[in-house]
């Protein structure tokens, strides 16, 4: 007899420099560091800007809305806890103020889609872990 384990997907633990990210995706914003040292967005979050070591990151909101800047559709699971969850299509976002984020791309036919369309930012919540993630579809 063979039995069948389905391993929970891993999600990411907010920790008191991330936490505004966090939070403004379970308010469906999305909120990034600016610099006004590097006068440019960051991401990931972090304490000091990168190239000045400024402290003077401050979070703001942004549309969310980018180009896809590169994916690859998964046909295997990329490790055990997403067996029931291929194809998967894991994808590089770069937002339109400027930083990149690594995601998924949901709602949409692999086959139709290109590097360098437009893409929206699509809110998934996942209420028994008290956490939102980002993921992309293509722009309507």
């Amino acid at each position: 007899m063979t039995t069948t384990t389905t391993e929970a997907i891993p999600l990411p633990e907010p920790t008191p420099v991330s936490r505004p990210f966090w939070d403004g995706l379970a308010e469906e914003k999305i909120r990034i560091q600016y610099s006004p040292s590097l006068g440019a967005y960051v991401f990931y979050p972090r304490l000091l800007a990168p190239g000045t070591l400024a402290d003077d990151l401050e979070w703001r909101e942004i549309s969310g809305l980018g180009t896809l800047h590169t994916f690859t559709v998964a046909d295997r699971p990329t490790a055990p806890p997403w067996a029931d969850h291929v194809p998967q299509v894991l994808a590089v976002v770069e937002w339109d103020e400027g930083p990149r984020i690594s995601t998924e791309i949901v709602e949409a036919d692999p086959a139709q889609l290109e590097v360098g369309m437009r893409v929206q930012p699509v809110f998934c919540p996942v209420p028994e872990a008290g956490i939102t993630l980002l993921r992309y579809r293509p722009a309507t």
